[in-house]
């Protein structure tokens, strides 16, 4: 097993190794007390991986209950959340309790919210079960639910008790599900790491654990420099600032990772236009996105990606931060005005 120590103001261990997850409740049981624990997962992964953690953590000592929110993005929503602080209640759980996120990333999101904000905060632990979760969304202790008006409007940074990843449950991914998840990693090796990213063009690339731990790694080296998120932690919406404005646009219909994916390709493009980032660069990422089949072009209009974009939180009053590709391994955040957007979306591929 791969054993990643994340030091922030609460540490934990991201542990990383092919089929432990049958051994969580062990390992739970080692570093917390007996207690109920509350499984927070969804309708797909629930009747997958429910039962085997639960037999896990009852044979650990501790008391099992569970709750399965339905899947999908358009359920990360303020009703859901609602629903999952009332199950927590009627179960009866304390400050003393747990809960596990089984799942991927809406789940994460959700029942991290759920365990920052009930009772005024209790201990969680990231369950991750798709890549996407896997390499970013489980690591960093950003919790949140979506608003219609934008995604991830209201949330908190708590910081999970443990962080529990068994790549052997990405085998039952569908596929678009785990090209959501390559978009993040492609992410990683743009961002900060050209050797990850030669790695990545080699067929066969690397294994899924090496690929976890280092994006895990990379993650984990930008959340203890910038915690809650003030500085060089915007480094990490690399493509997401766009990215989240297609998603909205789609009404969450298109998957985070593609989307995430058509964002970075707008950027780089964008970047190769004014001269920020080569092309030769730029072409280099927009092939890697179609390498691993996912989307480089953007379905939506100007007009639309640019009201969607000032709805984004990442709106400071009238400026927006964007996360400028340099070369292939270093990004840096710029500062622009909100109003120079639909200028960049356009160099981007919009129209």
């Amino acid at each position: 097993m791969i054993t990643i120590s994340v030091p922030v103001s609460r540490p934990y261990p991201v542990c990383i190794g092919k089929g432990r997850l049958k051994d969580l409740g062990l390992h739970l049981a080692a570093i917390h007390d007996a207690c109920t624990v509350a499984i927070i997962s969804d309708t797909t992964v629930l009747p997958l991986y429910g039962e085997m953690v639960a037999e896990s953590l009852r044979s650990a000592g501790f008391t099992v209950v569970r709750y399965a929110i339905p899947s999908g993005e358009s359920y990360k929503n303020l009703q859901t959340y609602g629903e999952v602080l009332t199950f927590l209640a009627q179960n009866h759980l304390t400050r003393s309790d747990l809960i596990v996120a089984l799942g991927g990333g809406v789940v994460g999101d959700l029942a991290g919210f759920a365990a920052a904000t009930y009772q005024r905060g209790i201990d969680y632990v990231q369950v991750p079960t798709t890549l996407l979760s896997a390499v970013d969304s489980s690591v960093g202790g950003k919790t949140a639910v979506d608003l219609t008006v934008g995604k991830n409007l209201v949330g908190a940074f708590h910081q999970p008790l443990l962080v529990w990843c068994d790549p052997d449950t990405l085998l039952t991914l569908p596929g678009t599900v785990r090209r959501d998840g390559c978009a993040e990693v492609i992410k990683y090796g743009l961002l900060g790491d050209a050797e990850f990213f030669q790695k990545l063009q080699q067929i066969p690339g690397p294994d899924i654990e090496e690929i976890i731990a280092r994006c895990v790694e990379m993650k984990r080296d930008i959340v203890c420099q910038d915690e809650f998120d003030r500085g060089q932690r915007q480094l990490l919406n690399l493509g997401h600032t766009f990215g989240h404005a297609i998603e909205a646009v789609s009404n969450y219909s298109i998957g985070h990772g593609h989307c995430v994916a058509m964002g970075m390709a707008m950027i780089c493009r964008a970047a190769a236009a004014f001269g920020t980032m080569s092309a030769a660069d730029a072409e280099a990422v927009i092939r890697l996105l179609e390498q691993y089949g996912l989307p480089t072009h953007v379905p939506y209009s100007l007009e639309a990606l640019s009201a969607a974009v000032l709805s984004d939180k990442k709106i400071s009053g009238s400026t927006v931060s964007l996360v400028l590709p340099r070369a292939i391994g270093r990004c840096e955040v710029q500062k622009f005005s909100a109003s120079a957007l639909p200028r960049w979306l356009s160099a981007g591929g919009a129209v």
